[in-house]
């Protein structure tokens, strides 16, 4: 596995300290987190997100979803067995799992639904109205007009 040292991100750069945490901690977990359950992250719009998670198997109560300072929190406790079955082949896992998602800022999860053994979690990017763009006039008036105007 290989290492990556961040450090000259940190000196030569002030206030994306977020984006060298990101860094690190994907860095950090590369190789550690389970594959299971597969989920696939899909773009549903210019601010719109879903993730996708199969969980066969589970039940909507065995499931949860929680959100924690930017941190999408979704697990399912082991689903209670119903009897002793003998299986010749057991292929589809329901073994507890907890998956995390780290959310970038103003983005939200809205909803949650769950069909067909398919975990759907909404989720959407609500930009503040301060920090969209906006459009500055021009005014004819001299720098020291506008100060007496301020004034």
């Amino acid at each position: 596995m290989r290492s990556f040292d961040f450090a000259p991100l940190y000196r030569a750069s002030i206030g994306f300290d977020q984006i060298a945490d990101l860094l690190d901690r994907v860095s950090a977990h590369e190789g550690g987190q389970s594959s299971y359950p597969p989920y696939n992250i899909e773009k549903t719009g210019e601010d719109g997100y879903r993730i996708s998670i199969a969980a066969a198997g589970f039940s909507e109560a065995d499931l949860e979803i929680e959100v924690k300072e930017k941190t999408l929190n979704v697990s399912a406790k082991k689903p209670k067995a119903e009897d002793k079955k003998t299986y010749l082949h057991r292929g589809i896992a329901t073994r507890a799992f907890e998956r995390q998602f780290h959310l970038a800022d103003h983005v939200r999860a809205v909803g949650a639904s769950y069909e067909d053994g398919m975990l759907h979690i909404e989720l959407i990017r609500e930009v503040p109205e301060a920090l969209k763009p906006r459009r500055i006039e021009i005014q004819s008036k001299s720098p020291l007009q506008v100060e007496a105007s301020l004034a």
